[in-house]
């Protein structure tokens, strides 16, 4: 009786994974529209994603996918940008934006677990692409002292981690839920670096610089649609 219990429960367990195996498609491709907003900023995001599901029982995720990013704030600090600066707060001056817009078109990096065939999490990163749009006129402060320059959004964008990385590139962290076959939702969190370049280097302490970058960080919800 014992035997045919031990040997009842383990088949069961059996065809429990090879049907949650079956389940999980090899790959998946899905196009998503989502939005994250924050005390003074909006973005809104736009993307097509191909994933492959690794490993035997398809729970790996990798993934590649392009999206474009919209970025818009008010009374936005842009801080100097390239790393050897900013590991001194002395070498750290302000871009002052009143209403900042850039847009940024990337090749992402997808990583993730499958839970279920519905159910996953992970992560996307942009790794490189360009930035574009409308010049501004923005205040270049120092020391108390600001000036008028030009600026436009830095491109090409180039992840190279933390502040090493250049022009405009998005992050989420997130959970997906697929409500049926084709239709899914994705709630989850977003870090998002948009940089611009002066039309001159104005910083000149302790060297010349013409790059500087806004960090933000809000709640991302997405709709996704997979063929």
């Amino acid at each position: 009786m014992k035997k045919l219990k031990f040997l009842t429960i383990n088949l069961l367990a059996l065809f429990t994974a090879v049907a949650q195996a079956q389940d999980i498609p090899k790959s998946s491709t899905y196009v998503e529209l989502g939005a994250a907003i924050g005390p003074s900023t909006f973005s809104g995001v736009g993307a097509l994603y191909h994933d492959w599901n690794l490993g035997k029982r398809h729970r790996l995720i990798l993934g590649t996918g392009i999206r474009f990013t919209g970025f818009s704030g008010q009374d936005i600090n842009f801080i100097t940008a390239p790393a050897e600066l900013t590991e001194n707060d002395s070498s750290i001056d302000t871009l002052f934006g009143p209403t900042p817009i850039l847009y940024s078109i990337n090749l992402t990096i997808n990583l993730g677990f499958r839970f279920t065939e519905k159910l996953e999490t992970g992560f996307s990163i942009d790794a490189a692409g360009v930035s574009f749009g409308p010049n501004g006129s923005p205040t270049y402060i120092r020391n108390g002292r600001s000036q008028t320059t030009g600026a436009s959004p830095t491109s090409p964008n180039l992840l190279l981690v933390g502040d090493n990385d250049r022009g405009s590139l998005n992050s989420i962290f997130y959970v997906k839920y697929r409500f049926g076959q084709h239709f899914g939702a994705k709630v989850g969190f977003q870090y998002l670096f948009n940089e611009l370049t002066t039309t001159t280097k104005v910083q000149t302490i302790p060297e010349a610089n013409d790059r500087f970058r806004y960090k933000s960080s809000s709640g991302f919800v997405g709709l996704n649609y997979t063929f």
